[in-house]
């Protein structure tokens, strides 16, 4: 039996469903299930919803690797040189360093989970937008000053623009 004393684990983090902060940034609806301020910085955690046809660009995570389970909706995801279709159940993991980006397909609202690990990136989007007074998507699109907020915070959050975003098939 091994008699070296376990590091102190802290304390468990909880959010109940509908429970945690929601932020209006970019065009979508980011709920926050847990940032890295409570993780010890190894998670970011997020309910995150976008409208259909929203596009990043190519871009690449310097600091952290990513991972989305889908919810609801459909996307298109470019995850290096693969092109991949996720639906409903579909699961991805983007490591550190990977090119990737991804738009929205269909005609509804895409849902789903989004993991940062170790955390920080999430925390990005609360300084972009600003509080969701209601979990929904907001009116109007993408402001223009998210855009140019996103861009002037990307690098101290490790986040490089690579290229231009998936191409529109209805366009």
């Amino acid at each position: 039996m091994n008699d070296v004393p376990m590091p102190d684990p802290g304390e468990a983090t909880v959010c109940a469903a509908g429970q945690g902060p929601a932020v209006w940034a970019m065009g979508s609806l980011f709920e926050r299930l847990a940032a890295a301020g409570q993780t010890g910085g190894t998670l970011d955690a997020a309910v995150v919803t976008q409208p259909p046809g929203l596009a990043t660009p190519l871009h690449v995570h310097t600091r952290e690797a990513e991972a989305w389970f889908v919810l609801d909706g459909t996307l298109t995801y470019r995850a290096g040189s693969r092109l991949v279709d996720l639906a409903s159940g579909d699961f991805i993991y983007l490591p550190r360093g990977l090119p990737h980006a991804f738009r929205i397909t269909g005609r509804r609202p895409a849902r789903y989970l989004a993991l940062a690990m170790p955390g920080q990136v999430l925390d990005m989007y609360d300084q972009v937008g600003t509080p969701a007074p209601e979990r929904r998507l907001p009116d109007g699109g993408i402001p223009p000053a998210d855009i140019a907020r996103w861009l002037e915070l990307a690098p101290a959050y490790g986040l490089q623009v690579v290229g231009p975003p998936i191409p529109d098939p209805e366009a």
